[in-house]
């Protein structure tokens, strides 16, 4: 007999289905639409074809992937009125979701290195940072997270599981499904574990590590203009990288706190789904660079549709 699972979702009450299928299919909308017209920005304009946007518009995609691993199994279960799910697909929803999640972390790494190359290295930056190393830097990223969700994915097919659970979330989280395996997990919570703090603990020292020597540098410009426009340089992505590992905070704490999977489940919304929704307009309102990109890039659309008068 095949294991199945059982996502339960958000809500069990009936009414409340057709308003979480309204508000997450209007957010996914606008997260795919959102970082598809950055995406679409950086590679129309010339004048974008820095590094700082490179990794941007591979931060958009990432974003794009990693809530589509998620919110279509979502609104589809709501749709059909079933929650089930195969143990097949939920390891590889599991796969895809640590793929562009850890992707996520790496490259909001990578940005703050390009930021601190800029403002504290600002005569060696177009040296250092050249398209060979920037490719180089996304490669190693996508590989990283390509073997962290592999390894992890891995351990969670070689346990054993009875031939239906439940799970109280609205995707597979690997840390889910290692609680309701049958069988004895000891050694894979803890290889889980220690390569969860090492993935996420370096990123995170990387990035600390980088604003710490960025506000440094930030301080010594004796000029008022020139400490306004060195830290408009990096508002954004600090803006996008504390909206980040807040919510990623606030899950962990919440559910440490409240032991409860359904608590867990909706503080989780906050960044599998409002995060990145929330990381196009952090970069576009606050760019003014994106917002040329973007009005020159529909009026050449709007230029090219042929007007058909009736």
């Amino acid at each position: 007999m095949k294991i199945k699972f059982l996502l339960l979702g958000l809500s069990n009450e009936p009414e409340l289905q057709p308003l979480i299928f309204g508000l997450f299919l209007f957010m996914y909308l606008i997260t795919v639409f959102g970082n598809l017209l950055i995406i679409l920005a950086v590679s129309s304009d010339f004048h974008l074809h820095t590094p700082m946007y490179f990794f941007l518009s591979n931060l958009s995609f990432a974003d794009i992937c990693f809530t589509s691993t998620i919110i279509p199994k979502m609104l589809w279960n709501i749709q059909t009125h079933s929650k089930v799910i195969t143990f097949e697909g939920c390891i590889i929803q599991m796969y895809f979701f640590l793929l562009f999640g850890g992707l996520d972390v790496f490259l909001l790494t990578m940005m703050a290195y390009d930021r601190y190359m800029a403002i504290c290295h600002p005569l060696h930056y177009m040296v250092i940072m050249k398209p060979r190393l920037c490719g180089l830097l996304v490669l190693s990223s996508f590989i990283m997270s390509f073997l962290y969700a592999l390894m992890q994915s891995l351990m969670v097919v070689q346990l054993s599981f009875c031939t239906k659970q439940v799970i109280p979330h609205f995707f597979c989280e690997a840390n889910l499904m290692i609680k309701l395996a049958c069988s004895d997990t000891f050694i894979c919570d803890m290889v889980v574990y220690f390569v969860s703090v090492v993935l996420g603990g370096a990123p995170l020292a990387g990035i600390l590590y980088s604003y710490s020597r960025i506000v440094s540098t930030i301080c010594e410009i004796s000029s008022a203009q020139g400490k306004y426009k060195a830290f408009s340089t990096c508002a954004s992505h600090l803006s996008v990288v504390s909206l980040f590992y807040c919510m990623c905070l606030g899950v962990y704490l919440s559910s440490a706190a409240t032991q409860s999977s359904h608590s867990s489940a909706t503080a989780s919304v906050m960044y599998t789904v409002v995060t990145p929704m929330l990381n196009p307009f952090i970069y576009s309102l606050r760019n003014k660079d994106i917002k040329t990109a973007l009005k020159a890039f529909f009026r050449r659309t709007m230029i090219k549709t042929p007007v058909v008068l009736s």
